[in-house]
């Protein structure tokens, strides 16, 4: 069965992932912040604004048996990076895909190093 996505807006991105599109490298982000090069030979660190952000960590039920039928929605502990925000990350654990011609990667939240919110 093929799928034809044909907007962005499709895309839901699970759990605790962000959906970003990658900056081109630079040694300093536009608000002065500067990527220092020993950091970056030891592991590559990147840059991406948030394009999309996943609903955050799962948080069980208080479920006392578990063949009780439950009406509960899941819950979840949000993230702290949103869409809009630059985010500093590390390659290493980062997913690259492309759609409609352009990059875009699909980052954990334990791989943000910090956000830029303007």
């Amino acid at each position: 069965m093929e799928t034809h996505i044909t907007s962005i807006d499709n895309i839901i991105v699970i759990g605790d992932r962000l959906l970003l599109k990658p900056r081109a490298e630079q040694s300093q982000t536009r608000s002065g912040l500067f990527l220092p090069p020993g950091v970056s030979e030891k592991e590559k660190i990147y840059s991406g604004y948030v394009i999309k952000a996943g609903p955050g960590y799962p948080v069980g039920t208080d479920r006392d048996e578990p063949w009780k039928p439950s009406g509960d929605k899941a819950q979840y502990i949000p993230l702290q990076a949103e869409e809009g925000d630059l985010a500093i990350y590390l390659q290493s654990h980062a997913h690259e895909i492309e759609f409609q011609d352009e990059k875009y990667v699909i980052v954990p939240h334990h791989a943000i190093l910090l956000v830029i919110r303007e």
